[in-house]
């Protein structure tokens, strides 16, 4: 069935793909509409995903040794497999060596439209990270203060002495986790619908802009980086622990394949953890606690987005990138990534906070942007792709 399930998907992305080079004015719409409501449905799905996932396995696991070495593990693969992303792409830049973007090439209307988007955003994104109240960060879908919610909320009931009101509580959650894992599995059953308007989408999409020559390069060294981690770089991290590399891809394909269109692993995040638990037998006490936070955390291709489009900026700003100048970004892409939230161009618009923190002209992110979308569906799948790795080694290293 697994078998089947790929070869249905891979077969709708071909239609899709040939529904958007078409290039028909009322396909596009249609797709588009298609698209819009599929990606609804899983932002939908995925904050109390994220909300009950946390708590309940929190609760379960309390304080004690479990989550403690659990965590671990996951907070030290997180930061290991996001160094080595930025890293790998700090060894590419160094090695294409991309040029500066001609001056006229940056029109002033697109300049300064940059500009006021990235005034205040920096600070703006940490102190939202801090709830103020329950609800808003629900309405808002801002993973970052639920997962704070959840910890405090989960630890906060493990703490409790076994009484009926506790278990009431947790049965009552419990409960309602069952729910949505159905509601995900069903949406998982039509998901080929929605693959065929996703690929129609960004084929459309894509017709209509233009690849700038002068920024090849820097694709190419962004593009090129999230392949070598996505195909050599985790593979190696498995084969580590002595689990079959492609094997464990062939299994998360679906939330993989699904990270790439929706081009937000937070959506993602259901889909995630129903394939990690079924195909890849993760047991659901690691899947629902790593995930989540990995979700959060573990942004590989955001770190190496960041770190080369840091440097790209600051070359073409004329400001001086020395080894210690790189070391130092290297440091700042790892810090910007784990604590940038898993949502469409979360990684763009870090970086463009940090750009215009150090006073660097950030009018180029403006050529970068019509290209991004292509970037941020790589980054997305390679992001969800080493959640998974983490997930699976962590759940090796916990059996």
């Amino acid at each position: 069935m697994k078998k089947q399930q790929i070869f249905l998907w891979l077969g709708a992305l071909v239609a899709g793909l040939l529904l958007g080079w078409l290039d028909i004015s009322w396909v596009n719409s249609v797709m588009t509409i298609i698209a819009t409501i599929f990606t609804r449905l899983f932002r939908f799905l995925a904050v109390p995903t994220i909300v009950l996932a946390i708590t309940t396995t929190l609760a379960s696991l309390g304080a004690g040794k479990e989550m403690g070495k659990m965590f671990r593990s996951t907070i030290f693969y997180t930061l290991l497999t996001t160094f080595c992303a930025s890293a790998v792409a700090l060894g590419l830049y160094l090695l294409i060596n991309p040029g500066n973007i001609p001056t006229e090439a940056i029109s002033q209307e697109v300049a300064q439209t940059v500009r006021e988007t990235a005034e205040g955003s920096y600070a703006d994104h940490m102190i939202n990270v801090i709830p103020d109240n329950i609800v808003k960060p629900l309405l808002d879908g801002n993973v970052l203060s639920l997962l704070i919610i959840c910890f405090a909320v989960g630890i906060a009931l493990s703490g409790m002495p076994d009484s009926k009101p506790k278990q009431i509580v947790l049965n009552g959650l419990i409960g309602v986790q069952e729910i949505l894992y159905k509601l995900i599995h069903w949406l998982i059953a039509v998901m080929p619908i929605g693959i065929v308007a996703f690929s129609a989408q960004m084929i459309a999409s894509m017709s209509g802009s233009v690849m700038l020559d002068s920024i090849g390069k820097y694709v190419l060294v962004i593009i090129g980086g999230n392949c070598v981690q996505f195909f050599i770089v985790l593979p190696i991290f498995l084969i580590s622990k002595g689990i079959n590399p492609v094997k464990a891809l062939g299994g998360m394909l679906p939330a993989v394949m699904m990270a790439f269109f929706t081009k937000s692993s937070a959506a993602t995040l259901p889909v995630t953890i129903e394939t990690a638990e079924k195909n890849m037998k993760v047991s659901p006490k690691v899947a629902r606690f790593v995930l989540p936070i990995c979700t959060t955390m573990n942004m590989n291709g955001c770190a190496a987005f960041i770190l080369a489009t840091s440097l790209y900026v600051m070359q073409n700003n004329g400001m001086e990138i020395s080894i210690a100048t790189m070391a130092l970004w290297l440091l700042i892409s790892v810090i910007s990534a784990v604590g940038n939230a898993g949502v469409p161009m979360g990684c763009y618009f870090m970086t463009l906070s940090l750009m215009s923190g150090i006073g660097a002209d950030i009018a180029i992110m403006g050529i970068i942007l019509p290209i991004y979308t292509v970037i941020d569906m790589v980054e997305t799948a390679e992001n969800v792709w080493s959640d998974s790795t983490v997930s699976i080694l962590v759940n090796r290293i916990s059996r």
